[in-house]
């Protein structure tokens, strides 16, 4: 049904307005009583043998929600409700910011692939706390992906961090530091060694000081060299690292269906999906194998499919995450990724 009717009058509106429409209705149908229990019911696929261990953590089911679906986390709980293992929030920063100007976010239909520069669009991240203080404790896990305001220096970046990070703690589960998305202008620089170390270094400085020290992990973007994913293996083992999220948005181009023309008239930002999803797995094979299986990996890019996910997990993912495999393939995804996994094809 989604395909048939649901997608092709979302896709009437532009693609941010048809993701705000989206939670909107989503909430609203929730509200409605009984319809919470058949939502979780139809889409949910609830088995002890799906249940993962990650990081100290029991997730009921390999797949999560992808960061930048909810930067505000004002639809986890609704989400949840989709069948998703966790949910993983923001990227927030300290202070809010309204992110870059519309129109931002772009689909590439040829291609099943969507291209944002959406900038980090958030309400910061006390408006943030105020809404994770309501949640249910033990209800699900949530994952807080931080990271620094756009009028920040990089060389000031440690404190953006440190204090979503102090903000965070209490309320989210484990986090993801983002330093690899293309729309924030010099973020990427922050993948280089030395900073990273810095600043991976001064978190876990904070989090060891915790009674109960949270898992860290790191987002890293697909167009890293092999030396640079050999650096982050190196900085992985040095901070102690719980674990990589691989990969964010691609600012590659190559191969695409969609024509030039129509790529210079959108222009800059990350591209997510289809075509992102051979050069994401090749990260985490990579990294699985030259840590020699001990880095724990979340994979992400491009799964439109159960056997795009299955992909990722034999390549050395031990969780997965969706987010532009929903916008074209439906909430329907998350039930028969885990159906799959089910069946023993991993």
């Amino acid at each position: 049904m989604y395909k048939l009717i649901i997608k092709p009058i979302f896709f009437l509106f532009s693609p941010e307005k048809a993701h705000h429409i989206t939670l909107f209705l989503l909430k609203a149908t929730l509200a409605i009583p009984g319809v919470g229990w058949l939502f979780r019911r139809s889409f949910s696929v609830r088995d002890k043998r799906l249940e993962r261990r990650v990081f100290g953590l029991t997730f009921p089911n390999p797949v999560g929600l992808a960061a930048g679906f909810d930067k505000d986390g004002k639809h986890y709980e609704a989400m949840s409700a989709l069948g998703f293992g966790f949910i993983e929030i923001g990227t927030v920063t300290p202070l809010g910011q309204p992110g870059n100007p519309l129109p931002r976010l772009f689909r590439l239909p040829d291609d099943e692939a969507l291209i944002n520069r959406m900038g980090f669009n958030n309400e910061g991240v006390d408006a943030l706390v105020s809404r994770l203080k309501n949640r249910r404790p033990g209800s699900l896990i949530v994952g807080g992906n931080i990271g620094k305001n756009k009028a920040t220096p990089n060389e000031q970046a440690e404190q953006d961090y440190a204090i979503c990070f102090e903000a965070l703690f209490p309320y989210v589960d484990y986090f993801v530091v983002n330093v690899s998305s293309p729309n924030t202008p010099n973020l990427r620089d922050l993948q280089e060694k030395a900073p990273l170390t810095a600043l991976l270094t001064a978190l876990q400085n904070l989090n060891r000081q915790k009674p109960n020290p949270k898992p860290l992990l790191l987002k890293i973007a697909p167009d890293l060299t092999d030396g640079q994913l050999d650096d982050i293996l190196d900085i992985a083992q040095a901070t102690n690292l719980d674990g990589v999220i691989a990969t964010n948005t691609t600012i590659s181009r190559i191969g695409l269906k969609t024509n030039d023309a129509e790529l210079d008239n959108i222009g800059a930002g990350g591209l997510s999906g289809k075509p992102v999803r051979g050069r994401s797995t090749e990260v985490i094979r990579y990294l699985h194998q030259k840590s020699g299986g001990k880095l724990t990996i979340i994979g992400v890019g491009g799964i439109t499919s159960p056997e795009d996910a299955i992909e990722k997990i034999r390549a050395g993912a031990a969780l997965v995450q969706v987010y532009t495999g929903l916008v074209y393939e439906g909430p329907s995804l998350v039930k028969r990724i885990n159906q799959i996994i089910l069946r023993g094809k991993n």
